[in-house]
């Protein structure tokens, strides 16, 4: 949607880049909560993870993004992967859905999928801003939680190694 199209918006110099993202006023935070997804990939002991560019430096996240207009919750999940990793994956579980309010860029609803990867597209170029993706330990990420990019990315996979899997199916696409 674009601020012509919605006359709201517009009137309150709001800008709208997709539908999670109308935004009024200097800071451009989001009106609305951002729907969000990120996955949860374990392998030999590591966990797929990533180092992305921000305008706050160099942090480190799931393979995580926006959910795009049309797309489901899940399907989002392996393409903002696959754009970020390289891996196409298989989700297998919902660890959460967690509701994180951004001291600086409003509030964000994420669902965090737990998924096996199947093929890595090593040729691949990942999206812009994305520095690279890397196997790490579990310590070896929390020992680095000063760089992660939300409190989400610890909090989710203490979950997932708690053994929290609910069934996809939790979700309904209608």
């Amino acid at each position: 949607m674009n601020p012509a199209v919605n006359p709201a918006a517009n009137a309150e110099g709001a800008t709208i880049g997709s539908a999670n993202d109308a935004t009024v006023g200097p800071g451009l935070v989001p009106r609305r909560p951002v729907i969000t997804v990120a996955t949860i990939i374990e392998r030999a002991g590591r966990f797929l993870v990533i180092e992305e560019e921000t305008r706050a430096g160099v942090r480190l996240n799931q393979p995580a993004g926006h959910v795009e207009a049309g797309e489901s919750i899940a399907a989002a999940a392996v393409r903002e992967t696959l754009e970020e990793s390289a891996w196409w994956v298989n989700p297998v579980a919902l660890v959460g859905v967690y509701h994180w309010q951004s001291p600086i860029n409003g509030t964000y609803v994420r669902f965090t999928f737990a998924a096996e990867p199947r093929i890595h597209e090593r040729t691949r170029r990942l999206d812009a801003g994305i520095v690279q993706a890397l196997w790490l330990t579990y310590d070896e990420i929390a020992a680095r939680r000063q760089i992660h990019r939300s409190p989400l990315v610890l909090r989710s996979l203490d979950d997932y190694r708690a053994g929290r899997r609910f069934p996809l199916g939790l979700i309904a696409s209608l």
